[in-house]
């Protein structure tokens, strides 16, 4: 038997190249889930489709959203706006599925504050090493971006993980996502905080 997950929030954060979207996009294949979709000011990468893989806004549309309160978070990260839409959340909360946020610690960290009642999981690197590796050979930032997003990797996000409620190493993706689903199958089954 399979423990319902509906109406729940799974927080999904860890720095830049950790291999969030990989698991997200495994999680999301099960039922289940479903994914909000971020909002950011960032340039999208090849391949990335608006509104699927985020809402890709121009800076003042993305300011515009901040002065309607039309975000459950917010964040500056990279040089980039990140936010989660409210309509993104409710959309896969009225599907009945758990709702999964992917984004970086700062969101995740003004969620906690907020007191959202949700399973905080930090995808963390094998190590410092692999982390950077990754974000080398994925080739989707200029160098000086790419050297930002190693030293905020460092030195702002990984330090951050004891704020988590769970930390999971993504070191093999499939046993990463069957942690995180066993972890949010047992969150589910807890009575309400």
């Amino acid at each position: 038997m399979t423990v319902p997950l509906a109406g729940f929030l799974v927080v999904l954060s860890g720095p830049s190249g950790v291999g969030k979207s990989s698991v997200a996009a495994q999680l999301v294949g099960d039922p289940r889930f479903g994914r909000a979709v971020t909002a950011t000011t960032r340039a999208p990468r090849a391949g990335e489709r608006d509104g699927v893989d985020y809402h890709f806004f121009t800076t003042e549309r993305f300011n515009d959203a901040i002065a309607h309160d039309e975000f459950i978070e917010h964040a500056k990260v990279h040089g980039n706006l990140y936010g989660t839409p409210k309509s993104s959340v409710r959309r896969v909360i009225e599907a009945g599925k758990a709702c999964l946020l992917v984004i970086d610690v700062q969101g995740a960290a003004t969620l906690r504050h907020q007191g959202e009642d949700a399973l905080f999981v930090f995808l963390a690197p094998p190590s410092e090493a692999a982390l950077q590796t990754r974000l080398r050979s994925r080739g989707t930032e200029p160098p000086g971006q790419l050297e930002l997003r190693i030293r905020n990797a460092l030195q702002e996000e990984l330090p951050r993980a004891r704020e988590f409620d769970h930390v999971v190493v993504n070191d093999d993706l499939a046993r990463a996502v069957a942690e995180i689903t066993l972890l949010v199958s047992h969150r589910r089954a807890q009575p309400s905080r």
